[in-house]
């Protein structure tokens, strides 16, 4: 179960990990973090089988707490900034300071960001500490799909989150990231689920996903390599 900051990387080298292992592998979908029956935690909760989990840290790390994940199995992916997105064809509005990316804020009609990690921080961190939490309005999706599709059908005006999740989604034109005094980088991280009967092609497919074969991946969708 995989969650959006990864996935599209991890969907590139998917295929060849199964016709170099012959492991067959299907794949199901979960926030990282947050609160409804989408989040991987909650899923988990309420036994759906899963072998190995993808995930931001700071939502494997709940996982860990709760004792979800089997022991010495988590292993760092790939690290991923936040960006920002506005519907293909819409003019890009400056946010390379953070007073620009203040006056983009300002203007815009609606603001999409997803549930998980880099929304929470976003809306708990970043718009307060810009005095613009009260005087924006912001939608929050359950997934990083629908704030995306939300700026795509142009009912927002701009897309917030991991750059992995803007740079291939359809009907987007990635702006970029957010200023560094802003931001957070956040670690994707995968680990084997406590309890899988299928431990040894579960730790299989997390050493692929650290090797070089998924490295150009990784970059080619706006991430980089875990060192």
């Amino acid at each position: 179960m995989i969650s959006g900051g990864f996935s599209s990387a991890y969907r590139d080298v998917l295929p060849e990990f199964e016709r170099s292992t012959g492991i067959t592998v299907t794949t199901l979908s979960g926030a990282s973090q947050g609160k409804g029956p989408e989040t991987i935690a909650a899923q988990l909760a309420r036994g759906v089988a899963v072998d190995v989990v993808i995930l931001s840290r700071e939502g494997l790390s709940e996982l860990m707490a709760k004792k979800r994940i089997a022991a010495g199995t988590g292993t760092d992916l790939a690290t991923a900034a936040i960006g920002v997105a506005v519907r293909a064809g819409a003019k890009k509005p400056p946010i390379g300071t953070v007073d620009a990316f203040r006056q983009a804020l300002l203007r815009a009609k609606l603001i999409a960001v997803p549930a998980s990690t880099s929304g929470i921080f976003l809306m708990e961190e970043v718009f307060p500490k810009l005095g613009i939490a009260d005087r924006i309005r912001t939608r929050v999706m359950a997934r990083g799909t629908q704030s995306a599709a939300l700026v795509a059908s142009g009912e927002a005006d701009m897309a917030i989150q991991p750059v992995s999740e803007l740079l291939r989604e359809q009907g987007l034109d990635y702006v970029g990231e957010i200023p560094a005094e802003l931001q957070l980088i956040q670690m994707f991280a995968a680990a084997a689920v406590a309890g899988s009967k299928e431990l040894d092609s579960a730790k299989r497919l997390i050493a692929f996903l650290t090797s070089s074969h998924a490295a150009a991946a990784i970059r080619r969708n706006g991430m980089e390599p875990a060192a």
